[in-house]
Parts: structure tokens; sequence; C-alpha cells
């Protein structure tokens, strides 16, 4: 949602902004943006899949990067669920992308956000559109395997289904 030039994340984590790492990691942008064109080069397909990562982890329990979590303690994994399981790709060019902006700027840059710019970059680099990306995303330190299981639209929903979904789940 947009309110007055400042968005906000479904979470309510606080306002999101389109200059959010102008001071603190003036960098981050363009190293996003180099790592997935680098990716991409490797593997054109990667685009694809890192626009279905972003999707498949904002779809669960909102933009917040749950998708990247692995099992442990009492975390089980949104990897594990019947939506993303062997199916999911692209968390080594996360890796490599937080790897690269922790030496620019060490602890800064939200996973959630690199997911976001990721998605949009690849989706750029593959012809398609591009557009801005309100930016100050939280991480979230639990997953929801049973909401991945539940919320993310199967392939084979039909299209009222599918409608029904994003209308329940918003922008």
């Amino acid at each position: 949602m947009v309110f007055h030039g400042i968005g906000t994340s479904v979470e309510h984590d606080g306002p999101l902004f389109l200059d959010y790492y102008k001071e603190r990691c003036p960098l981050a942008e363009e190293i996003v943006r180099r790592s997935v064109a680098i990716a991409v080069a490797k593997d054109p397909r990667m685009a694809a899949s890192l626009l279905r990562l972003h999707f498949h982890d904002c779809f669960v329990l909102g933009c917040d990067a749950s998708v990247l979590l692995d099992s442990y303690g009492g975390i089980v994994s949104e990897k594990q669920a019947g939506p993303n399981l062997d199916s999911l790709r692209g968390f080594e060019v996360v890796d490599e992308i937080k790897y690269h902006l922790e030496e620019a700027c060490p602890t800064t840059v939200s996973c959630a956000d690199i997911l976001a710019l990721a998605a949009r970059d690849a989706v750029a680099l593959r012809g398609g559109p591009s557009w801005n990306v309100w930016l100050g995303r939280r991480d979230s330190l639990e997953a929801s395997f049973s909401g991945a299981n539940q919320f993310i639209p199967a392939p084979n929903s039909s299209l009222e289904n599918s409608h029904c979904q994003f209308q329940t789940t918003g922008p």
C-alpha cells in the first residue's frame, strides 16, 4: 500500500521508502543488479526462478524472506512445503548477493529487500518491465510450512480461484 509517497509493508513493520539505502548502503541496488545479471547470463532461466522465489515468499507471510529460512529447532522450512519442495531455485544467487552486500555494508540490507530487488532486476534483464521497489522490509525469524501449503496457488488453479487468492492476499 502507498500513502503520501511512503509505502507500508504488509506486516506493518514500518514505512517503506524508495531511497531506504541511500545513506545506509548507497551501492545496494547496483550490487544486486550486478549479481543478478551474472546469474542470469549463466542461466537465463534464473530470471524466472528469482521472480518465482519472491512470489512464493510474499504469498505466505508477506514479503519477509521467510522462504529462505532452513528448518532448524522449532522452524519447519517453507522450502519443504508442497508448492516449494524440489521446485524453488535461486537460493544460491540470493546467498551470493548477500555475501557481496555484507562485504559492502555489513548487517544493513535485509534478505526480504534482496528478494524484491532481485525479482525486479531479473525481469528487466530478460526484457520485461522494471518498477520502483519500496525498501526497508524486515526479515522474518519464522516460517510457515502450513501457510506455504495453504496459500500458494496451485499450478492447476482455475482463473477464478487464482483471482480470489490474489484479491485476498492484496498487492
